[in-house]
Formats: structure tokens, sequence, C-alpha cells
């Protein structure tokens, strides 16, 4: 099975979790392995199909993504179950391609800058590595995803045209790619640039399958969803209790929580086949892993029709 197969049934939605990724990438309590490991499972548990495990990326640019083999190498997947990890070089291609993953992200970014924080290269030496890249992992028998960080707008540059992200994504049709994440990665994007840039890669790239990267930084996460749904968009990245957030970007804070994009989704009639539940419970189990509390607000309060015996608040008096 492809690593990004989606359920094309009318009213599915896909929601792809990334918080043992994106989630535990800027965290300074190192997670062990093993609960890293049992995090996954649990998640594959609640009906999460899609999952971007972790990063094949220098140990000692972010060591607390050190151990991707030997998380791979625990997780029990089930028939549907596809698991991703971004892969930005050769030596990545290497190391992924003696693992089960599925899915292998390409990844650059829209902003010169921001490129060369994150991966330290230009745009066009990122672009110039793909090819390798993706023959490496084709020939592992994994599937080549590719991703556009800062998608909707750079915090060192600012807004961005649109014509830098149509020539990644055109780079990336040329490679044989069909599915790209559109990465909001500093939660700058708007609903109004949301469907700008989805109109634009849609006119170029008709056959093109596109994801939804969201953070809430600015807490217009689940708004940003709401206009992707109007355009078509039916898969989405979320975390864990909205962890997560780029080390090397000014600003960045978390994703949109994964429990709190299933209960939007589910309350407006749409199906991801996951137990919102049990994705309450993963969210309360990331919080005890990192001892703080997180972002989620469905993890305090429960479904809309969690019910409460009424001796169990106090009485006004008066």
């Amino acid at each position: 099975m492809d690593a990004m197969t989606t359920n094309t049934a009318s009213g599915f939605v896909e929601v792809v979790e990334v918080g043992t990724r994106d989630g535990l990438q800027i965290e300074p309590t190192v997670v062990p392995t093993e609960e890293k490991v049992a995090l996954v499972n649990s998640m594959i548990d609640s009906g999460i199909r899609h999952i971007e495990v972790t990063s094949f990326v220098s140990f000692k640019a972010v060591p607390q993504l050190a151990d991707a083999e030997q998380v791979l190498a625990g997780i029990r997947k089930r028939p549907d179950t596809n698991l991703m990890a971004l892969v930005p070089n050769l030596r990545g291609a290497e190391r992924a391609c003696k693992t089960p993953l599925d899915g292998g992200v390409l990844l650059v970014s829209a902003s010169e800058t921001h490129n060369r924080k994150n991966l330290n290269r230009s745009i066009n030496d990122s672009l110039h590595g793909f090819p390798a890249v993706a023959e490496m992992l084709r020939q592992g028998g994994i599937e080549v995803l590719g991703a556009i960080a800062v998608a909707f707008g750079c915090p060192f540059e600012g807004d961005l045209p649109l014509e830098a992200v149509l020539r990644i994504a055109r780079t990336y049709a040329e490679l044989g790619v069909r599915h790209i994440t559109l990465g909001d990665t500093t939660g700058m994007a708007t609903p109004r640039n949301i469907r700008a840039t989805l109109r634009a890669l849609r006119a170029e790239l008709p056959e093109m399958e596109f994801t939804l990267h969201l953070h809430n930084t600015r807490g217009v996460g689940l708004a940003n969803v709401l206009v992707g749904l109007e355009e078509g968009v039916r898969r989405f990245d979320a975390a864990a209790g909205g962890l997560g957030g780029c080390p090397f970007a000014a600003g960045a804070t978390g994703n949109i929580c994964t429990e709190d994009l299933v209960y939007l989704l589910h309350e407006s009639g749409l199906e991801t086949g996951i137990d919102l539940e049990k994705t309450i419970a993963i969210a309360h189990r990331m919080e005890r892993l990192l001892g703080k509390p997180l972002a989620g607000q469905v993890m305090r309060a429960g479904p809309r029709l969690r019910l409460h015996a009424a001796d169990a608040v106090p009485t006004a008096a008066g």
C-alpha cells in the first residue's frame, strides 16, 4: 500500500499524526525509545493510519530523534498502517532503507533564509539533491513524499511569492511525487493565504494531492482546517496535545492538536476512523512523559456529550 493512500469515500478525512516527530523534536526532555514505541502503538490502536514517526537527520542537530531505527523496529503495524519519516539527504535515505518505513518525506523551505537555518543549505542545493534521494528510497520500496516548509510565510522573510511554493511543487511533480505537505511552520497561515495557495497549486497541478500541516501559533489553526476542507483538502497533520515547533525558526509553537482536530471533524459530520477518547488518553500520556501541561483543549474538557453528575460541582449561593 502507498504510504499516503487515502480513503476516498465521501466525508472521510485522514488525520496524520506527527507528534513523535515534529512534536518531540523541539522538546529538551528526551523521551526513551520504548516510550516512543508505546506512543506510536497506542496511536495505531486509536485508529490513526498515517504516522510521521521520526526523522533521519543528524544526531547532533536533533538528538531527540537519534533512535529512529530503534523506534521503527519496535512498532506493531496493522495492514493499513503507514509509517513515515523525514529523509533530508542520501545518508538519511541509506538509514531509512534498512527500516520498515513506508514513506520518506523530502523537505525544502519556500524561503531561502529558513532553508539555510533548517537544513544548512540553499534551496537549489536541496532541490538538486532530491533525485538521488528519491531513487534510493524507491529502490528500497519506500514511497517518496514531498513537503514544503514555511509555505504560508517565513518568520525571517515575511510573506513569500506564490511562485516560490509553485516552483518547489513543480520539482516534486517532475520527480513523480503524488503527495505534497504544505507546512505552516510557524503559524503564519491565514484563511486567506491558505485559500490562495491551494487554488494556485490546484490550477497548475490538478492531479497532486495536498496535506495541510498547520500550527496553532496565533490561534487560527482549526479555522484554517475549515478553509482547507472547503478547498477540498482531505488530509491534515496534527500532534498529540498540540506539541511541536521548528527548533530552527523564531517564535515556533505547537501543531494543531490531534484530539481537537478529530473532535472538530466528527462534530462536523466527517469520518476519520479514529477513536476520540483514545486520542485524549494519548495526549495525557504525552503530558505525563514530558512533565508539563500541553495546549490541548479537548483533552481537558472531553467530548461535548461527556456529562457530569450535578453534585460534582458546587451550587451557587445567594
